[in-house]
């Protein structure tokens, strides 16, 4: 691997995490959830990943959420949407060792196919580490960083915006701007970093590394983004913050991803919101 940018000798991703790296804290929220999954999906279940900071190990107890993908048989409908929906929150509650949890629903078929293999495809093979059930990675290529995965993976925050906008209208308590403000500052660093990862040939998912990347590329708006990074990890329930998220980072970030990239391609569209 050379060191620093997350890719090997070839210039190719490194698989970011290893359940060897999961910290002793996480291991009982683990071994409660494997079970509970197998039996609310049942033969439905193709394969379960981790991602983000518990396979990472740099996960903080109390404070980091736990991110979790299946892979199913068929594509998601909405009882297996609230079926995972149920299940997460049940481990938000029952453990104090994660701040929130987050189960991603993909269809085995769908994420093997070519409209995912710059977006969900590279998602699995390099974010994502193998839990239980299938290993779907052999079945992927290697990827490296480039203008194409750049677009396929963030170029859709231009579309995201009025969705935001309309869930911050909706928006009633504090503990859902918490929420809002995490999931939007998030989702700025990681547009931010990609925007410049090929320019730059280089891999993180930490936010505070992304955000510094980023700044060295657009020091106009790194200060922005810096914040953008200490909100995600420590969000805060801001009308103004959010404003300034939706009104004028986003904005223009859209923008400059859609001059430098171009925008997410129509046959594989944004998921969520």
């Amino acid at each position: 691997m050379r060191a620093g940018t997350g890719l090997d000798d070839q210039g190719f991703f490194v698989p970011e995490g290893a359940l060897s790296r999961v910290r002793p804290p996480f291991d009982a929220v683990l071994a409660a959830a494997r079970p509970r999954l197998e039996e609310a999906f049942a033969d439905r279940l193709d394969g379960a990943y981790l991602y983000g900071s518990v396979p990472r190990g740099t996960a903080r107890a109390g404070r980091s959420d736990l991110d979790l993908l299946l892979v199913l048989t068929r594509e998601p409908g909405p009882a297996d949407r609230a079926a995972a929906g149920e299940l997460a929150a049940g481990l938000d509650e029952e453990f104090r060792q994660i701040d929130g949890a987050g189960i991603l629903l993909m269809g085995r078929e769908r994420l093997l196919s070519p409209a995912e293999r710059h977006d969900g495809g590279w998602f699995l093979a390099c974010l994502c580490t193998p839990w239980f059930g299938t290993d779907h990675v052999p079945l992927l290529p290697r990827y490296r960083p480039s203008s194409l995965l750049a677009r396929e993976t963030n170029g859709d925050l231009g579309a995201r915006l009025p969705l935001w906008r309309e869930r911050v209208a909706r928006a009633r308590t504090d503990a859902e701007l918490r929420l809002l403000c995490r999931a939007f500052a998030r989702k700025l660093v990681r547009t931010g970093f990609t925007l410049v990862m090929p320019r730059l040939n280089a891999w993180t998912s930490e936010l505070d590394a992304s955000a510094l990347a980023f700044g060295d590329c657009y020091p106009q708006r790194g200060a922005q983004m810096r914040r953008a990074a200490a909100v995600a990890r420590e969000p805060l329930a801001d009308r103004a913050l959010l404003a300034a998220f939706t009104e004028d980072l986003g904005p223009w970030l859209a923008a400059e991803y859609a001059r430098v990239h171009g925008v997410k391609s129509e046959e594989n569209p944004t998921r969520g919101g």
